[in-house]
């Protein structure tokens, strides 16, 4: 059966033009497929089974393999056998009724406002680079801004005035306010930071780099990483983690001011009967 698996491969490269990356995960699959199958005597596509195929699997399994490789594994035996029915080597696919295993996602751990607090607080007042890091990791937990938008923020973008800022959003405007909070913290960077950082040069972008330019995801990245071990926070803290605590945080008020309002108006019930 390597020899059919080697012939599928090649139409992945020749005719299909799949990336190198699936030609080389579809035929590691495939070759372990092989090897098991061959060990239990079947060495044609047409002596393959559905059982057969649900025996690897459960081999599989029986590994530890995690149910997001074996997954994997199934689509890579269903592209197979789906090829080898248009080539005739077999008259039905022994693969189309398997079904992947469930993957279970984990939930996002996200931030409690006490970490969120000690994590804003890390970056000083020493250096520019402090500076703006306060801003930054402020404006993001204030708004929930992804950091895609965070980093190409324009100082344009930026209303000081009435504290918001504005995006554009698949051609559509989006103005998002930040706090007083988040307002200190950017004044403060623009008014005693951010030349240094662009070399008092005309940059358009609101957050730049030590050399005065744009500033990347992974830099991004990095600093946040950084502040997160700082912190003594335990779990280690991405980009993401600010947008899931944003919105926890959000639900969490939301939450909180309907059964607020709730509890008065049943107060408010009580107090007109008695």
């Amino acid at each position: 059966m390597n020899g059919q698996v080697e012939i599928f491969i090649d139409y992945l490269t020749t005719v299909k033009k799949t990336s190198v990356n699936t030609q080389v995960s579809y035929h590691r699959d495939l070759c372990k497929m092989c090897t098991y199958l061959h060990k239990q005597g079947i060495e044609k596509a047409a002596k393959v089974t559905n059982t057969s195929l649900n025996s690897f699997i459960l081999s599989l399994e029986s590994e530890g393999m995690a149910a997001s490789t074996i997954s994997r594994h199934i689509a890579s035996m269903k592209a197979f056998f789906e090829y080898a029915q248009y080539k005739n080597w077999i008259s039905q696919n022994p693969a189309k009724t398997i079904k992947p295993p469930r993957v279970e996602k984990k939930l996002p751990r996200i931030l409690s406002e006490q970490e969120m607090e000690i994590l804003l607080n890390q970056p000083g007042k020493d250096s520019a680079k402090s500076l703006r890091d306060k801003a930054m990791l402020e404006l993001l937990c204030s708004t929930g801004l992804r950091v895609s938008e965070l980093i190409n923020l324009k100082v344009d973008d930026l209303n000081m005035d009435i504290d918001y800022i504005t995006l554009l959003d698949k051609g559509r405007k989006r103005v998002i306010s930040f706090n007083y909070r988040t307002k200190k913290a950017l004044l403060d960077y623009l008014k005693n930071g951010r030349a240094e950082l662009t070399h008092d040069n005309e940059v358009d972008y609101l957050f730049t780099n030590c050399f005065g330019k744009n500033m990347s995801r992974q830099g991004f990245w990095k600093l946040i990483k950084y502040y997160g071990r700082k912190s003594g926070i335990e779990f280690e803290i991405t980009p993401h983690t600010f947008r899931h605590s944003f919105s926890a945080h959000i639900m969490q008020s939301e939450v909180y001011n309907q059964n607020s309002k709730l509890l008065a108006a049943s107060m408010n019930s009580k107090n007109k009967r008695i």
